[in-house]
């Protein structure tokens, strides 16, 4: 399986991944045959190949590609870890990385699949683990998180680096524990979804306190 990945290079060199402004998505242009997309986020698009299934190759944008080495670096410190994907190798702009089956917690609300208490469990216990490491854990959110046969795995470790906290983590938990029984099992529109995604992002704008961003949820989901 060792550089099995250099299969898809060739075809990598075809796609450019650019930024956006916001905290939006990132936006792909080019396209090759044998790579699919399967995660996307605000620095970097992630590929698979379907000459190199076992692999996922994280391309970053052009103005991010500093970020390729700090990734790598988080990934050697964390070591071989349940709770991470394994880094396997580090180019000018994208990481080779395990590919892990799951779906990310997103889109398990999108599509109401139940997320169990120990994925909460696991990620509290994998934020320990990297604190031991002497790193911060950082911009954990559903689109970070995969359920994978009932457990946890946490993708993207690139701010683990940065200090502070951003409390993406603590205020999801805490929206787990107070709320998500309102819709557990039930789909949740994707326009909905983007609504407070959009909105919690701005929330130190628009938002005195987690507490003030529920109130306008709740009001807007009552108003509807």
């Amino acid at each position: 399986m060792q550089n099995g990945w250099e299969k898809a290079i060739d075809s990598l060199s075809k796609i450019t991944v650019l930024s956006n402004p916001n905290n939006e998505p990132v936006t792909i242009i080019g396209e090759a045959d044998d790579l699919k997309c399967i995660g996307m986020g605000t620095d970097a698009a992630v590929f698979q190949s379907v000459n190199a299934p076992a692999f996922a190759l994280k391309l970053y944008a052009k103005d991010k590609k500093e970020k390729v080495k700090v990734e790598a670096d988080v990934y050697e410190k964390l070591g071989d870890s349940p709770f991470f994907p394994k880094c396997y190798a580090a180019y000018e702009d994208f990481l080779v990385i395990s590919y892990e089956e799951g779906i990310t917690l997103f889109d398990c609300v999108l599509q109401g699949i139940h997320i169990p208490e120990q994925v909460v469990d696991d990620v509290e216990d994998a934020r320990e683990y990297v604190r031991s490491k002497g790193l911060n854990p950082r911009d954990i959110h559903l689109k970070n998180i995969l359920l994978q046969k009932g457990r946890a795995k946490i993708l993207d470790v690139s701010e683990y680096i940065w200090p502070g906290n951003d409390f993406r983590w603590e205020h999801l938990k805490k929206g787990y524990e107070q709320y998500y029984h309102l819709i557990d099992g039930n789909p949740v529109p994707f326009w909905l979804v983007e609504t407070v995604r959009k909105w919690y992002n701005q929330r130190n704008k628009y938002f005195s306190s987690y507490e003030d961003f529920t109130k306008k949820v709740f009001n807007f989901l009552y108003k509807k």
